[in-house]
Order: structure tokens, then C-alpha cells, then sequence
């Protein structure tokens, strides 16, 4: 679109920018072709579909159940070359220390987009005093983001925060079934031990507990910053989103079910790259 040939110099250079600037951001980042989720259990949609079992088609990430409306099927509405090329490799029960094997598959897949959550298993851990470093945590994190760098240098890093599993606690505290499957699968017990005591000592260990995961997205968002622009924190949206218990997985009442999962996909996406 050309510019009227006797606007002031400043005001034609400001549109001259505004015309371009969509075009240039565009071009500095592309709709992906190909996709890559790393993260734990939560990333492979674990007890959405059934007892104990991976679910991976309902994963917020790369899944492809249509109610979930994954970021795999929202980049597919607009880039089709994506299709079938959306590969899971998270691992059920994995925790920052398999980020940099994770990773490094996602390089040998040479993915133009990649997807990480990953801490809740470092501070759901059999007891508080097991639970992952926040230095340790940092230093996982940043190897695994190395290789991601290394490897695949053109491609968009979205890192999303650790849900607020003390939320967890203070929708399901009240539920017996939610209690009974904490109790009995051992669920999260650095938080969700003795999930109906008032004590002062309960009430301050679940503050600490909630206080790692702020300090794990605080790591989580500072490795992001010093990866570059083509990484992006999604700014602690899914940690202060308020997820219900009719969000939570009945068989456990801990990992999110399909409705659950679309919300996280909704939210994540949102506050990522927005393709």
C-alpha cells in the first residue's frame, strides 16, 4: 500500500511501520509444521480415560480428541502441513531430572515447536523433605533447554507453570473420595498427607509445598528469559487458574480428566505464541 506523497517524514515512517510490523512478525514466527510436548503424567493425559493408563490422544499438548482442542488441533486449523506430526514424549512420573533426555528426542524429531510442563512431580513427592532442590531443579531445567538451543535453534519453546496443587487441596479436602484415593495411592503427600488437619504444622507444610512450586515457575520463567525471544513463560497462567474438582480425574483426583485438559490446553495456549 503506498503512502501519500506529502505526508510529514515522521508521520509516514510511523505508518510505514504499523503497515510492516505484521508482516515482519509473521515472518519472525511461523505457524509450526511439527510439534513436540515434554513433561510428565499431566502432558500425557494420565487417568483421563480410563483407570491407571496413559491418554495420550486427550494430552492439552499434542492430543488429538477433538473436545479437548488441543494446541496440536488449534495449529492444525491453521497450518495443515502439522498433521500427524505432533509426537508426545512425555513419560508418566517423569520430573525435571528427564527433561534433557526428553529434549533431545524432540531434537531428533526436528520439531519447530515444542511444549514443556514439567515440576509437579518435583514437589509431589513422598514427603516434603523429598522433594527436588530449587537449585537442582534450575540447573535440570537449564540442560534441558540447552539442548533444545543447540539443537533446534528456530524452534518456539513454550514453558508453562506447575498447576497450584494446594489448590488441589482445598477443592478436594471436603470430597471422601478424593481423600480415600490420596490415602491409598499415596498421592502427592508432601501436600495432600492428613489432607483434614487444621494443625498449625500441616497448615505450614502446605504453605512450603506451595511455596516450592511458586519458586520452581519463578526458575521456570527466569531459564525462559535467558533462553531468547523464541522462548516464552506463559506468564503463571495456569498456576493461578482455579481449577474444580469436576476437572480432576475420578480415579485418582489428582491428574486432570478431558475437561480439565481443555481447560489447560485453552489456558496455555492463550498465554503462549498465539498462532
Amino acid at each position: 500500500m503506498p503512502l501519500p506523497r506529502r505526508l510529514p517524514a515522521v508521520l509516514a515512517a510511523t505508518l510505514a511501520a504499523v503497515l510492516i510490523a505484521p508482516q515482519a512478525a509473521s515472518a519472525a514466527a511461523p505457524v509450526p509444521s511439527s510439534m513436540a510436548s515434554l513433561g510428565d503424567s499431566i502432558t500425557r493425559a494420565f487417568n483421563s480415560c480410563g483407570f491407571y493408563v496413559d491418554c495420550p490422544s486427550r494430552s492439552f499438548s499434542t492430543g488429538t480428541t477433538a473436545s479437548v482442542n488441543s494446541h496440536y488441533q488449534r495449529i492444525l486449523a491453521v497450518n495443515p502441513a502439522i498433521a500427524g506430526r505432533n509426537h508426545n514424549d512425555a513419560r508418566s512420573g517423569a520430573t525435571a531430572a528427564d527433561m534433557a533426555g526428553q529434549a533431545a528426542t524432540a531434537v531428533g524429531q526436528g520439531v519447530d515447536y515444542v511444549t514443556i510442563l514439567i515440576g509437579a512431580n518435583d514437589a509431589c513427592a513422598s514427603s516434603e523433605a523429598a522433594m527436588t532442590p530449587v537449585s537442582t531443579f534450575r540447573t535440570r531445567i537449564d540442560a534441558a533447554l540447552g539442548t533444545l538451543k543447540s539443537g533446534l535453534p528456530q524452534a518456539r519453546v513454550l514453558v508453562i507453570s506447575i498447576p497450584d496443587i494446594k489448590r488441589l487441596w482445598e477443592v478436594g479436602k471436603g470430597n471422601v473420595l478424593a481423600r480415600g484415593a490420596w490415602r491409598l495411592l499415596s498421592i502427592c503427600q508432601s501436600m495432600l498427607a492428613n489432607p483434614t488437619s487444621t494443625t498449625a504444622e500441616d497448615n505450614a507444610r502446605r504453605d512450603r509445598v506451595r511455596q516450592r512450586v511458586i519458586d520452581y515457575n519463578t526458575q521456570l520463567a527466569a531459564a525462559c528469559a535467558a533462553y531468547g525471544p523464541n522462548c516464552d513463560f506463559d506468564g503463571n497462567a495456569v498456576f493461578g487458574y482455579p481449577f474444580t474438582l469436576s476437572q480432576v480425574s475420578g480415579w485418582d483426583y489428582f491428574h486432570p480428566n478431558a475437561s480439565g485438559q481443555a481447560v489447560l490446553a485453552s489456558v496455555s495456549y492463550q498465554a503462549g505464541f498465539g498462532w
